[in-house]
């Protein structure tokens, strides 16, 4: 409805309706705006623990494999052990056997 087809006694009460609507429209906004920084927080918490946890397994992943490289050399270190004890071993039954001969 327009202003200018109200009669003049009308017209202040409708002139503080449109600005009472215009603050409200404005306070609404800013209603909206400041939920949506709360979310906007909650997400970041959110996403800086995960980054967190995430920080966390990558550096016990980086230990693990530094555990399993190190267990690998001795395992390999342990068979060469092994493969020259079994070739002392036999060599000696092989001497041994020619003794007894």
């Amino acid at each position: 409805m327009a202003e200018d087809q109200l009669p003049e006694t009308l017209k202040p009460f409708f002139h503080r309706a449109t600005e009472a609507q215009e603050r409200l429209a404005r306070l609404e906004a800013a209603l909206a705006s400041t939920k949506t920084d709360v979310q906007d927080a909650e997400l970041v918490e959110k996403i800086n623990q995960i980054q967190s946890k995430l920080e966390e397994a990558n550096e016990t992943v980086k230990q693990e494999k530094e555990k399993v490289e190190k267990l690998t050399s001795e395992t390999e270190k342990q068979k060469y052990r092994i493969l020259h004890l079994v070739r002392a071993l036999r060599d000696a039954d092989e001497k041994l056997e020619k003794l007894s001969k």
